[in-house]
């Protein structure tokens, strides 16, 4: 069964290198991909998704309260917080997103945190 992600950045160059990333990776869909946060929630209402992927500094609503719409959800998807500013990796713990993903991300960086996922999966 396949990861169904969906990623948000406001920047399509990180969109573009995030999901070639995504969609190397073997047991991984990529569902969508957002340039705004607003419309994700209404998204992710009406498609199954397992992983959310999305920058926290953006114009319309920030990641970190994308990811508290989210979890307000029946079934919510584990969410990656992801922003250059190191400080923001203490807000990602508050919220209990899933990771916090350090930008530049690398290649293994985005694997790692799929193989972790998918072990999380296996014990569920």
């Amino acid at each position: 069964m396949a990861i169904k992600t969906v990623i948000v950045d406001n920047a399509p160059e990180l969109l573009d290198r995030l999901g070639g990333f995504l969609e190397a990776i073997d047991g991984v869909e990529l569902v969508a991909r957002f340039e705004e946060a607003v419309s994700v929630v209404d998204f992710v209402r009406e498609q199954e998704v397992d992983l959310v992927f999305t920058d926290i500094v953006m114009p319309d609503i920030s990641g970190i309260s994308l990811a508290r719409k989210l979890q307000q959800l029946p079934n919510p998807p584990a969410v990656v917080l992801m922003s250059s500013i190191p400080g923001f990796s203490l807000e990602a713990w508050k919220i209990q997103a899933y990771t916090f993903l350090e930008k530049p991300y690398t290649r293994a960086d985005v694997a790692g945190v799929i193989s972790n996922f998918e072990k999380r999966m296996i014990k569920s």
